[in-house]
């Protein structure tokens, strides 16, 4: 797999995008958890351009758009039918094959959550994103980002665990903001 400069420089995106994720979740500023996360994004796109799973790629650069777009109007069906359209179209021209599916359901997953769930629901959703993430980043053999993915997923599922424990404790905390 690192017989070539271009793989390599795939797993080096990989691990950018490892770091820039461990000091994403290491951050306590919503604000610099989003700009390290979209950062992180974009490493990830170079790093399945240069291992040539252009779907991925593709769909990755999406992730930074779908973010900023989930953050601007939350809720609207509408905003999200557009970034799945523009996710069908970028899938249809760089699909390569049946390896290219997690990345699509990952995409189709993630931005369904972001848009209209909120608390455990949209956190569960994710998890699930990014489990199709994770399985997209070993089908191109992304060590750094795998790695990243698994970090993403295990810190999240803790998450969803806490955030179920202090609801049990403290319902009434969690009346207004989950259904």
């Amino acid at each position: 797999m690192l017989e070539s400069t271009t793989a390599m420089a795939g797993q080096f995106f990989g691990l950018v995008a490892l770091l820039l994720c461990i000091l994403a979740f290491a951050s306590k500023q919503d604000e610099r958890l989003m700009v390290l996360l979209v950062s992180a994004n974009v490493a990830f796109a170079l790093q399945f351009l240069f291992l040539e799973s252009w779907t991925a790629a593709a769909l990755s650069l999406l992730v930074v758009v779908r973010i900023t777009l989930a953050r601007r109007y939350p809720g609207s069906v509408k905003v999200m039918a557009g970034v799945l359209a523009a996710s069908g179209i970028a899938a249809l021209i760089t699909w390569q094959g049946w390896a290219d599916l997690p990345a699509v359901v990952a995409m189709t997953l993630g931005t369904s959550g972001m848009f209209l769930l909120r608390g455990i629901p949209m956190r569960v959703m994710l998890g699930l994103a990014g489990t199709a993430w994770l399985l997209s980043h070993l089908l191109a053999g992304a060590v750094g980002g795998s790695l990243a993915e698994a970090l993403v997923v295990t810190t999240n599922a803790i998450t969803i665990w806490r955030l179920l424990r202090a609801r049990r404790r403290y319902p009434r905390a969690f009346e207004d903001v989950e259904p």
